[in-house]
């Protein structure tokens, strides 16, 4: 981490209704569920980004880097502790079939889990690189996806985002200090990202098919608009990623997210304030 930034394991706890809807964003089916699809795969990632950096202490010496796997670790463990409410209520309130997707995705971690610690740490850094690209699409874009949609959802997805901003580094001086090589720092912005995305795509898929629209022509154009919105406002992210200069500390964010951190309450509150989704700013929500 730079000097000027430090990563702060917080509460993150949000208090879903036991009659949260899935479709939860205003309008847009297909938004809702790919970011559910997305969910659906955070219990199995972020305890496997967790091991890897812990197996890669040993190859590090640097007391605030270790620090920061510490501070980057927490955060990690709550928002998989979260996801995971979030998909109990997701399949209890109308797709259990999503119990099958995860099934596949924890399946997967297991394989990669058995991969070298290189390509592990690879995967990380590639993975977190992308968080990067969601993290200036939804907070930037905030009011566009998620105008008049369901709080508890959108909050708990805004301030994720927030968090990987702060932790943004990690993986990629963990990566660095291992090994450092750029090839397969490369492969990695491919294999962390598709990896995420294309079982988050599948999470989606399985929703749509039960809603009987996926083979339908408002399925097809749906899907094919979130799949372009998302290559559109990630992609970006990624080329970057791919230059052998890179280095996530050179990367912009948006300033709804420094305004977030540094209004965050210092005692933490029971269960998190919401952002107000019917306001025309959205702003943060403890301002």
């Amino acid at each position: 981490m730079s000097a000027d930034k430090r990563i702060t394991p917080r509460n993150f706890s949000f208090d879903f209704p036991d009659d949260l809807d899935p479709k939860w964003v205003s309008g847009d089916v297909f938004r809702a569920h790919f970011f559910n699809g997305v969910s659906l795969t955070m219990p199995y990632l972020e305890p496997y980004l967790c091991k890897t950096n812990n197996d890669a202490r040993a190859f590090i010496q640097d007391p605030e880097l270790l620090q920061d796997i510490k501070d980057f670790n927490s955060q990690e463990y709550r928002h998989h502790e979260c996801h995971k409410r979030l998909n109990s209520l997701l399949r209890k309130n109308g797709y259990p079939e999503f119990e099958e997707v995860e099934r596949k995705i924890q399946e997967s971690y297991k394989r990669l889990s058995a991969k070298s610690l290189r390509t592990r740490l690879a995967y990380s850094a590639g993975f977190e690189t992308m968080t990067q690209g969601f993290t200036k699409w939804m907070c930037g874009k905030r009011v566009k996806l998620f105008k008049d949609s369901c709080p508890y959802i959108t909050s708990f997805w805004l301030m994720h985002m927030v968090e990987e901003v702060e932790h943004k580094t990690v993986a990629f001086d963990v990566y660095m200090a291992q090994s450092g090589t750029y090839v397969h720092r490369a492969i990695g912005v491919f294999h962390g990202s598709f990896h995420v995305l294309g079982y988050g795509l599948l999470g989606m898929l399985t929703a749509l098919k039960k809603d009987k629209l996926l083979w339908t022509i408002k399925g097809q154009f749906g899907i094919a608009r979130m799949l372009g919105s998302v290559i559109w406002n990630v992609g970006p992210s990624l080329l970057n990623a791919l230059l052998p200069w890179h280095n996530p500390r050179a990367t912009y964010d948006p300033e709804w997210v420094h305004d977030w951190v540094n209004a965050y309450p210092d005692a933490d509150p029971d269960c998190q304030p919401l952002v107000d989704t019917n306001h025309p700013e959205m702003p943060i929500p403890h301002s």
